[in-house]
């Protein structure tokens, strides 16, 4: 019953975590197979709109991801965890680079007298405390609605080519499994807080696609 509790496994390397890139395939697939009066430039237009936001609160804004952000407004603390199973806090900037960290490439954040494993060895320091809003709610949120509104011409659609009903079928897979991994998400991460705002930013998110 722990399987899905652990970040390495297929669903959470394979496809979470590359959640975004799944979406774009799916439904660049389904867009360039519709039927030529449902291929409006507007749907291209909301997923570029879609790819701001998973960029501006993942990766960049103008610097830092904006969960980033609110997590060090919030109290976060910027930690690296050591293989011996301490941690200590660093400057704020090594979390907003997303680095490896080691003895050998940053030692003079290794001066103390700590007990080291024998190198080589590296880790990604982490924010921690402050609110660490869930991006895989919020991804997959955003993902599953806007899926799900492309989704709405083709089943309009009076008849399919041929490829379109294959590039229907993947992305209603991935619907799916969107599906299943925003529940084994719940479950097993983040406190019911993080979840419910990053399930909000991930409403907020979709609803820029409908201003189109």
């Amino acid at each position: 019953s722990d399987y899905f509790a652990n970040k390495s496994n297929p669903l959470n390397l394979w496809f979470i975590k590359r959640a975004w890139g799944w979406t774009s395939f799916a439904f660049l697939f389904l867009w360039l197979t519709s039927p030529q009066h449902t291929q409006a430039l507007s749907r291209v237009f909301q997923w570029t709109l879609a790819s701001l936001a998973w960029l501006a609160f993942t990766s960049w804004f103008f610097g830092p991801a904006l969960m980033d952000r609110f997590a060090l407004l919030t109290g976060g603390e910027c930690t690296i965890a050591l293989p011996i199973s301490a941690s200590f806090t660093i400057l704020d900037e090594y979390c907003l680079t997303h680095l490896r960290l080691s003895p050998l490439t940053h030692p003079h954040l290794f001066a103390a007298p700590l007990i080291l494993p024998e190198p080589p060895w590296s880790t990604v320091p982490r924010l921690c405390r402050g609110h660490d809003v869930s991006g895989h709610i919020f991804l997959l949120t955003m993902s599953i609605s806007f899926l799900a509104d492309q989704l709405v011409p083709s089943l309009r659609a009076v008849s399919w080519p041929r490829m379109h009903t294959w590039s229907v079928a993947a992305m209603m897979s991935l619907v799916a499994i969107w599906l299943f991994a925003l529940g084994t998400t719940s479950v097993y991460f983040h406190t019911l807080l993080e979840k419910v705002t990053g399930y909000l930013l991930g409403l907020a998110g979709y609803s820029l696609t409908l201003l189109t």
